[in-house]
């Protein structure tokens, strides 16, 4: 009897052990916050860190279709877009804010449209119930305009550009690439507002599965510590052809127009997302900024109820670093 505990005890630590050694599931997509893991990846700092991950890349949407699927234990989304994914049934924890949007996400018009204010009674293109939909509202606002002001069009992101060449909306919102992709297709359109104008507005996060952060925090750590040593290798000027080459490669442009897309992020270095994890009320503050994202989102009924913000926040693994 006691040769059968002891075996048993034997399989089951095995057993753990080969759970512990599965990778760790990242899903990602296409912005210069996310495309940076690729630096990680190349270089192999994840194995010298002694963590297996697993990176999937994937368009934006289907990347958070399958962390709500639990294909993936975790996905870089807005923060945003991390309540949105919560409130409709999977729940998450933003663990890192790897960056935030300084301009890459733009209201771009049509020719003969030169402020916000020229599209009062216009059409405007985009998804509604995602970021750029609140950041044509902070836009209106900035000039005392309001949604009902325009005439808001549908549009799926990656289609915003062809929507506004083939002359059906007068502006679009959008980020890089869909948003660049517009302004080189229209001759004479331009941005008239961006997140440059709302710096934190837009924050980009690694948000994980409460399941998978509570079993392997250890590991998570890990992921997170790879991350700075990432932001450092990019504050580096003498490794900027070297990002832009790992990083264009996987966009599937040259690295001089991903150089383009790279000055529309604005990367976090340890301290400064340090402060970015303080609480407050205003844009600096993740707490602040997805307090604004989630009013937005309960008063356009992207969801019916307001969400408890800090349980969609954990700081305490970049507080560590």
């Amino acid at each position: 009897m006691k040769k059968i505990v002891v075996l048993l005890t034997f399989i089951g630590l095995a057993f753990s052990c080969q759970k512990q050694k599965e990778p760790l599931k990242i899903g990602y997509s296409d912005w210069p916050g996310w495309i940076a893991w690729d630096i990680a990846i190349s270089k192999g700092w994840f194995k010298e860190a002694g963590v297996d991950v697993d990176f999937s890349w994937f368009e934006y949407v289907p990347s958070m279709d399958a962390f709500a699927s639990g294909n993936i234990d975790a996905v870089n989304m807005t923060n945003g877009d991390a309540l949105v994914t919560g409130a409709t049934g999977a729940s998450n924890v933003m663990i890192l804010v790897s960056d935030y949007s300084n301009g890459n996400d733009m209201i771009v018009a049509a020719p003969g449209i030169e402020t916000m204010s020229d599209l009062k009674g216009k059409k405007v293109g985009l998804e509604v119930g995602f970021v750029e939909h609140l950041l044509l509202n902070k836009g209106l606002e900035s000039v005392g305009l309001s949604e009902s002001d325009v005439e808001l069009v549908n549009v799926a992101t990656h289609q915003t550009a062809q929507t506004l060449a083939s002359g059906e909306v007068d502006a679009i919102a959008a980020w890089q690439p869909n948003s660049g992709e517009a302004l080189k297709e229209v001759s004479g359109s331009k941005p008239i507002y961006t997140s440059a104008n709302v710096p934190g507005l837009i924050y980009d996060c690694l948000a994980v599965s409460p399941a998978s952060l509570s079993e392997r925090r250890d590991d998570w750590a890990k992921v997170v510590k790879v991350w700075y040593r990432v932001v450092d290798f990019l504050a580096d000027p003498a490794n900027k052809a070297e990002a832009l080459e790992i990083m264009s490669s996987r966009a599937g442009v040259t690295p001089k127009e991903y150089a383009y897309f790279m000055k529309g992020v604005k990367f976090l270095n340890i301290n400064e997302a340090k402060r970015v994890f303080s609480k407050g009320d205003g844009l600096q503050s993740i707490y602040g900024s997805s307090k604004l994202v989630d009013k937005f989102n309960v008063s356009n009924k992207v969801y019916d109820k307001a969400q408890n913000i800090d349980s969609y926040i954990d700081p305490s693994i970049t507080l560590e670093q």
